[in-house]
């Protein structure tokens, strides 16, 4: 396996080939996602190493007076010998990782093989694909949190200790001292406990972030705003306490505490800073200083640590895992939001290269993580399995009866994009007619009768489903109800048309599946229109026959959503991408002509704006770029397909063209967009009319929906999901 590893005397940076650690007792063989660089911690350890032997000796004078000692026990030559030993040679880097359970030590039962846990340790949470890590520097992640957050277990519970021993009440106002990454989760931790905060740091950057996560103001220590800041919120009496997360060797943040502290107040020591007190000042207000040790209770006692012997909650209620714990549970709560600290994901490969632009000052960053690879995480995010389509007889597609002309239909369901979207284009084709819609509401019923010429409106599903006049049925209800209105459709043996999304859930798919083999009914069409635009077929014939892989861009942009809209409802309806993402990962196999063999998705803080990409079988890509925080005069809908020297562009269904041997360009269409709807309708009463295929084979409209489903499980598990599809 891989690891980070230094060599302190030359200050070399490697990625090693390691042997695997074993699965001792008393913890467990963890296989790490992402791995958090201390920007502070490390940064200090990485630039020590660079330094000359008299630099070092200058910067770590505790391990000066060790050699010292030494040098009086055994003597120059054998302490020499023993000090060149130990710099020359290579040590570990990182402490703070999120990964996936791969064995279980005797003597664990809190975990199993496959758990997402987050794990602690100088020792033990290391930048190295795996670790073996004890019982009481690991805890089970949150459901729901993301592995790239849970990384953060480390730091954060150094933080919520410095805050514990500040022991903030309600109402208190508190100064922090350095807004790196301690200093940015403490203002984050004091806010969430309903204090006050003012920030210091000379970085205007991280003072604006400081303020974006809570805190009331921030600023330069040697501005005068921050005392402004401190008079106005404490009445001129000063803070109640002071956070130190600064390092370095300036002695300001030691003087600042205690010119702006309150008489009595408290001072915290989190982070490495100078410590020369200055004496009448600290004497005279009777400052308590405080020292924060590490992640809390347990730290640095091999008992607790290595031999996983806890200490009892009636005594100690706030131990190094409960404290790691806890900040998870924020984090997964929203309590504190660490994504806005995450200022770059590097690839684990990447490793070295990252620490020197880190050190060089190229990169500027508060947070940085390792992303390890694929196969790194493949447990965390297990594969989602895309069911596959059994028919009596093993045919590839159950022929339906030719219907009756005229064509009759029913409508479940008949809110706006019914109403706007596929009605018009229905109620006036010949050889269809529409004969019932159904709602939950009699006068949303009665308005589809009026406008649309229903002969019949009812609430009344189960008359609907028995009417054997009635040839298909239009599911177009809210998300959370068409997978089991298809299933009983099917069941009832009427052909289904169901807008997108087919299925909110894996379970919701599979018992889709299962009426169709139940019933022997396969005649199922999803909404996917796009497919279907005579713009995007007329530049996909134009584009031709492809022969290698392609790369496809697609940018979807959606916009914000009105107060109010059910689509918000996420708990019951489904994410946004849930109900609308089918759309263009169906329009992307089509053009590909393939079904995706494998998801990867990453989003912006509360997931609002995704990167979805998908992989074929022949190599070929699509990225769809989902976002809201777009500007609502830019074109919704964009796509880009390269291959064989020709790109195809799309520009929101008003243009297109093929750039290859030879230019194509469509005209500009004088009228609204076409995405397809009327052509979709008319495939699919074609179909219904004669018997014959369905517009979209049964097999694709299941790959689309598996991997729908898979980007919120690549969310979840922050890995590529692997599509298998069963046999």
């Amino acid at each position: 396996m891989k690891q980070v590893v230094q060599n302190y005397k030359s200050g070399e940076l490697a990625l090693l080939d390691v042997p695997v650690p074993g699965c001792k007792p008393g913890g467990v063989l963890v296989r790490s996602a992402y791995s958090l660089i201390s920007t502070g911690t490390e940064l200090m350890k990485v630039s020590e190493a660079g330094m000359s032997m008299l630099g070092k000796a200058r910067s770590r004078p505790d391990q000066v007076a060790k050699v010292v000692q030494s040098v009086a026990t055994n003597g120059v030559p054998a302490t020499y010998r023993k000090v060149m030993g130990k710099l020359d040679s290579y040590t570990p880097l990182g402490y703070s990782l999120c990964g996936v359970v791969e064995q279980v030590g005797a003597g664990i039962d809190d975990v199993k093989v496959g758990d997402l846990v987050a794990c602690a340790g100088n020792e033990q949470a290391l930048h190295a694909e795996l670790n073996w890590v004890p019982k009481n520097l690991y805890a089970p992640v949150p459901d729901g949190l993301a592995p790239q957050h849970a990384a953060f277990g480390t730091v954060g519970s150094i933080a919520l200790q410095g805050v514990r021993q500040g022991e903030p009440q309600l109402g208190e106002v508190a100064l922090v001292i350095g807004l790196g990454l301690i200093g940015q989760l403490v203002v984050q931790l004091l806010a969430a406990s309903g204090v006050r905060v003012v920030g210091v740091d000379p970085d205007p950057v991280r003072c604006e972030l400081a303020e974006r996560q809570g805190a009331a103001a921030c600023g330069d220590p040697a501005s005068a705003a921050v005392e402004s800041a401190v008079a106005e919120l404490t009445g001129g009496h000063g803070v109640d306490q002071v956070y130190l997360a600064a390092g370095g060797g300036s002695n300001q943040p030691v003087e600042l505490a205690a010119r702006l502290s309150r008489d009595r107040g408290r001072v915290v020591d989190i982070g490495k800073c100078r410590l020369d007190l200055p004496w009448n000042a600290y004497y005279e207000k009777e400052l308590d200083v405080r020292f924060s040790r590490s992640y809390g209770p347990g730290r640095y006692d091999p008992e607790y640590e290595l031999e996983g012997r806890d200490y009892p909650i009636g005594y100690v209620r706030w131990t190094e895992r409960r404290n790691l714990a806890c900040f998870l549970d924020l984090v997964a709560r929203g309590s504190v939001d660490v994504e806005p600290l995450v200022s770059h994901i590097a690839e684990f490969d990447d490793a070295v290269e990252t620490y020197q632009s880190l050190k060089d000052g190229d990169l500027k960053a508060v947070a940085v993580l390792f992303r390890y690879p694929e196969n790194a995480a493949e447990a965390e995010a297990p594969a989602v399995a895309v069911p596959a389509v059994k028919r009596p007889g093993g045919g590839t597609t159950a022929p339906g009866r030719a219907a009756r002309t005229p064509v009759r239909l029913a409508f479940v369901g008949a809110g706006n994009y019914a109403t706007s979207m596929l009605l018009p284009h229905l109620a006036q084709r010949d050889g269809v007619e529409l004969s019932t819609v159904v709602t939950t509401t009699a006068l949303s019923a009665a308005n589809a009768q009026r406008k649309f010429g229903f002969a019949e409106a009812t609430t009344d599903l189960d008359a609907v489903l028995g009417d054997k006049s009635i040839d298909a049925v239009f599911v177009v209800t809210r998300h959370s109800s068409h997978a089991e209105l298809t299933r009983r459709a099917l069941l009832a043996g009427k052909t289904v048309f169901v807008e997108k999304p087919l299925a909110l859930t894996e379970d919701e798919l599979a018992g889709v599946l299962a009426a169709v083999e139940e019933s022997g009914n396969d005649r199922l069409q999803v909404g996917f229109n796009r497919r279907f635009a005579p713009l995007l077929q007329e530049a996909r014939k134009r584009f031709g026959a492809r022969t290698g892989p392609a790369s496809l861009r697609y940018l979807v942009n959606a916009g914000r959503l009105a107060h109010g809209s059910w689509y918000l409802q996420q708990g019951t309806e489904g994410s946004r991408f849930a109900g609308e993402g089918g759309h263009f990962i169906d329009t992307a196999s089509w053009l590909l002509e393939a079904d995706p063999v494998s998801v990867y998705t990453v989003a912006t803080s509360g997931n609002e704006d995704l990167q979805v990409v998908l992989r074929y079988p022949d190599g070929s890509t699509a990225t769809i770029s989902y976002v809201t925080t777009g500007a609502p005069g830019f074109p919704k809908e964009t796509l880009d397909l390269v291959a064989d020297g020709k790109v195809l562009r799309l520009d929101d269904f008003v243009r297109a063209s093929v750039h290859g041997r030879k230019r194509w360009i469509s005209s500009r269409l004088p009228k609204a967009r076409d995405k397809g709807q009327s052509a979709e309708l008319a495939a699919f009463v074609k179909a219904v009319r004669t018997g014959g295929p369905m517009p979209v084979p049964l097999k694709s409209l299941v790959a689309t929906t598996s991997a729908t489903l898979a980007v919120q499980a690549g969310l979840a598990g922050g890995a590529p999901v692997t599509l298998a599809r069963a046999r």
